[in-house]
């Protein structure tokens, strides 16, 4: 790493290859790690998503040597030291247990987002606030499937957490759910070990023994740095598209961190760093990197305009879907699917230019890690992927 020198009088100038540099780098992507823990990896990725549970395992297991889907989830259900909950923007994230409270105590920070449901059906303040007592009671000693839970929350607040009001895939789903996201935000509520195929839930004080939120303050704080770090430099324009929030709300955020924060350049415009981290790796973004669901979408939400992220055919082809995403020299070049049978696991990789001998060799290996972390024998196929995105 080489540390940014500029002029005393001038903020440090950063070009967006360097950021993509340093991103690759901090996520463990330009050369997987030799050293770091599944928590380490979610820390330096700010938490993982985990909409999908085994492109979260992918995600985290192909960013350290050797590791495997089995190293994460031992991580999860045995070590315990990593957490799946719900997270940035409501959705399910994996983090590290030891950065629960913080991230309780930021999310919970941050501000409402609207209710867009009917007004027929959306929980009322006073409701809201009876599922998540009503969730705390009930998961405080046990781990229940959502059929379990929706039991206990409807003899805990009334009949009215149970009326099926909300459309939901092929049915529909009791009124209390609208809240589930917001259990998790609060820090009652986590995922369990699956109890065959069902999945469970518990309150994370079962396994984290004193467990408290951060105080809002000090949290939100953690949290612009733990972005910094992971996306940095940055904007409060691009730190609320990360967190789901207001612009003018984030801008006040930085403001208030004071000397915390320092301002730089990016290509002529302004963005922040944790004052001090200007380091910028000497070797440049080369290779190929196959990175799973939501991987690459989060990649793209943590910072980098999508037109330097997705140039040419990956803007109309990749970014409007959810794909496992194709990067070559730390840009989307393509997109792949993989489709598993027993032991075998084929992989199709459409690449949207022509790969060179040696990003050929490349991804040959990146297709073998692939199949060593899924446990599968890999068989690579190059051309089209004629399935849709992920939702």
């Amino acid at each position: 790493m080489a540390p940014r020198v500029e002029d005393m009088d001038d903020p440090p100038r950063f070009s967006w290859t360097d950021v993509c540099a340093r991103r690759l780098h901090r996520h463990a992507l330009t050369t997987p790690s030799t050293s770091a823990t599944p928590a380490d990896i979610a820390a330096a990725m700010a938490s993982t998503h985990a909409q999908v549970m085994s492109a979260a395992e992918l995600g985290i297991a192909m960013r350290i040597d050797g590791a495997t889907r089995l190293d994460v989830r031992e991580a999860l259900w045995t070590e315990r030291s990593l957490v799946k909950t719900f997270g940035l923007r409501g959705t399910v994230h994996v983090m590290p247990a030891r950065d629960l409270s913080l991230w309780v105590g930021a999310l919970s920070a941050l501000p409402a987002s609207a209710n867009v449901m009917p007004k027929d059906i959306r929980l009322t303040p006073d409701q809201t606030e009876q599922v998540v007592a009503a969730v705390a009671a009930a998961l405080d000693d046990a781990e229940l499937t959502i059929d379990e839970l929706t039991e206990a929350v409807v003899d805990h607040a009334g009949a009215w957490a149970g009326d099926l009001v909300m459309e939901a895939f092929q049915g529909k789903w009791p009124r209390w759910r609208q809240a589930m996201h917001l259990t998790g935000i609060r820090g009652v509520l986590c995922f369990a070990p699956n109890r065959g195929r069902k999945v469970t839930y518990t309150n994370p004080r079962r396994w984290l023994p004193g467990f408290e939120p951060a105080d809002a303050d000090t949290a939100l704080a953690w949290l612009v740095r733990s972005y910094l770090g992971a996306h940095g430099p940055s904007t409060p324009q691009r730190f609320a598209h990360w967190t789901g929030t207001q612009s003018t709300w984030a801008r006040r955020l930085f403001d208030s961190l004071g000397d915390e924060l320092q301002q730089v350049e990016v290509e002529g415009d302004p963005a922040w760093v944790v004052a001090g981290d200007l380091d910028v790796p000497v070797v440049r973004p080369r290779g190929v990197r196959l990175l799973p669901y939501f991987d690459g979408y989060a990649y793209r939400v943590g910072n980098q305009p999508p037109a330097l992220l997705y140039p040419g055919r990956a803007a109309e082809r990749v970014l409007p879907g959810n794909f496992q995403i194709l990067l070559v020299d730390g840009v989307v070049a393509g997109l792949w699917h993989q489709r598993r049978s027993g032991k075998r696991i084929d992989i199709t990789v459409e690449p949207l230019g022509e790969l060179g001998a040696a990003q050929l060799d490349d991804l040959d290996g990146q297709v073998e890690r692939v199949g060593e972390i899924l446990q599968a024998r890999p068989q690579l196929t190059i051309g089209p992927v004629t399935v849709g995105s992920h939702a």
